[in-house]
């Protein structure tokens, strides 16, 4: 008599570094645009499960913020406590860091692991970057030595090199269990979420220095018809002079910042969209525990 093949799950947590390519990775792993990519750091600001599903498996991935050594606004704490939960509900850890990058620094992070006894997969990313194989394995030897129970698996999440390996070695340690979610989600999130982080990653696109930063965006309605979706979106930001540079000379600014959005809401959605996009100024938002709460960073 055939043997039932069991079915594995868990909850595969990817910590690292601000901008180490955590959301790059993610992406790759599900095949499906669930976070924000930019070359700025710090532009993931909130936990998102991300869940891959096959016939004998389910595996929920969770991106998080980078850790944030030294938090400037109190927004920034809430960000760094996203990354403390993860130490708490894994049953394995990605630990994602690029080839070159200094271990020293990281060690208030990665330190947690060395107590933990959860497994670790040490992912070196960027390893297209490197001049020759000797560069990548000098500084394998280093995390050996850093992260000792660690296994060591190079890859380029851009390139999407060597993705198949992680998702082996995390089958490899999956307990058995139940499918969390639906076969069919691709996240715990919501459409609005994924629209808000649309319209946020072209603030990010448009935008220097401290502006997309200073901004939050919500969706004020979400209008779903037959053959198009009406949204309306608030960004929110802290100072006028700000909301003037958002809106630009005659409105051309948001004018562009909403047709850029609305054409990757559209790829999301699948369907017409009809977005509108307003400006209101919230001083010091990011330091106000009443609109942390309001916006959702805080319980």
């Amino acid at each position: 008599m055939e043997s039932k093949q069991v079915h594995k799950s868990g909850f595969v947590n990817i910590i690292g570094l601000p901008n180490v390519g955590k959301s790059t990775l993610l992406n790759a792993l599900l095949g499906e645009k669930l976070s924000i990519i930019t070359k700025k750091a710090q532009t993931t600001r909130h936990r998102i499960h991300g869940i891959l599903s096959e016939e004998h498996f389910q595996i929920v991935f969770s991106d998080t913020p980078g850790f944030i050594e030294k938090p400037a606004y109190k927004m920034q704490e809430e960000m760094n406590k996203y990354v403390a939960s993860t130490f708490e509900d894994a049953d394995m850890f990605l630990y994602i860091t690029e080839l070159g990058a200094t271990i020293e620094k990281q060690e208030n992070l990665y330190q947690g692991l060395v107590k933990s006894n959860t497994p670790v997969l040490l992912l070196i990313n960027k390893i297209d970057k490197a001049k020759d194989e000797e560069e990548v394995d000098k500084y394998a030897a280093h995390w050996a030595e850093a992260l000792p129970k660690a296994q060591i698996v190079y890859i380029s999440a851009l390139e999407k090199f060597n993705l198949q390996s992680i998702i082996d070695k995390i089958l490899e340690a999956l307990p058995e269990g139940p499918a969390y979610y639906d076969k069919d989600s691709i996240s715990d999130k919501n459409e609005r979420f994924f629209v808000t982080e649309i319209i946020r990653e072209k603030l990010l696109d448009l935008y220097k220095q401290e502006i997309p930063y200073s901004c939050q965006v919500e969706i004020d309605e979400f209008i779903e018809e037959e053959h198009i979706d009406r949204i309306r979106a608030t960004i929110y930001t802290e100072r006028d002079t700000q909301k003037s540079i958002i809106i630009g000379k005659g409105g051309e600014a948001i004018k562009k910042l909403g047709t850029l959005a609305r054409l990757d809401i559209e790829k999301f959605l699948d369907k017409k969209v009809y977005l509108e996009l307003f400006v209101k100024v919230k001083e010091n938002w990011r330091n106000d525990d009443m609109m942390l709460k309001y916006f959702g960073y805080k319980e």
